[in-house]
């Protein structure tokens, strides 16, 4: 069944205007209300963003993150590689990609040092 854009945008304004108003009269850090309209704005996204890929093949400019990959990033961090003196961060050999971009060719000097050395 194909769903009707603009009734998924209609339901998305929607759920992004009920999500505010819980946000606004959020009662503790840990409010149910919260995190009810945060579940019903990602369903009511996920709607609008299929139903518009669907019937027109446009995409949205953003998507939601897995909640699971969220945690998942924060392990790669390695607080040992910060130093508090130091503004640069060092990179591990694993964390350097090794790939070539083989349109450069390293070995050639530059063009007009080329052709300075060949003048006379």
């Amino acid at each position: 069944m194909t769903a009707d854009p603009r009734a998924a945008l209609d339901r998305f304004l929607a759920a992004l205007e009920a999500h505010f108003n819980a946000v606004a009269a959020r009662r503790a850090e840990d409010d149910p209300a919260v995190d009810d309209a945060y579940d019903v704005l990602a369903d009511a996204f996920d709607v609008y963003d299929e139903a518009l890929a669907e019937v027109h093949g446009e995409a949205l400019p953003f998507f939601l993150a897995d909640d699971e990959s969220d945690d998942d990033d924060d392990e790669d961090v390695d607080e040992d590689d910060f130093d508090d003196d130091d503004p640069f961060v060092e990179i591990e050999d694993a964390d350097v990609d090794d790939t070539v971009d083989e349109d450069v060719d390293v070995d050639d000097e530059p063009s007009e040092a080329r052709h300075e050395g060949s003048r006379g």
